[in-house]
């Protein structure tokens, strides 16, 4: 099974399972990774915001323009921030490193 690394605020780092057909934002929820995910996955809001390690950003697809009208939402977005939600694990994404945010904008809340 492919695995994935998650990278807390604080330089922590989490390796996991991660099946392949879920989202990096359920990998999350399945492992208690603090990733909100306020529209479920939806394409709706910026919580499920990670930042991909720049060796792996160019194994993903590009971003889908819906995307990337949520990601101008992000808090702390940068040059390799993606949504958990729309990066779905496959065999050659094992191994793959994504940091956790400070924060997250949640205008569901707000």
């Amino acid at each position: 099974m492919p695995k994935m690394t998650f990278v807390s605020p604080d330089g922590k780092r989490h390796d996991v399972e991660a099946p392949e057909g879920l989202s990096v934002l359920e990998i999350a929820h399945r492992n208690d990774m603090d990733l909100e995910g306020a529209c479920e996955g939806s394409l709706a809001c910026s919580t499920c915001h990670v930042v991909v390690d720049p060796d792996w950003i160019d194994r993903l697809k590009d971003p889908t323009e819906d995307e990337e009208d949520m990601l101008d939402l992000a808090f702390g977005l940068t040059k390799t921030s993606r949504l958990g939600c729309q990066i779905l694990m496959t065999a050659d994404l094992d191994g793959l490193v994504v940091h956790l945010p400070e924060g997250s904008r949640n205008v569901l809340k707000d």
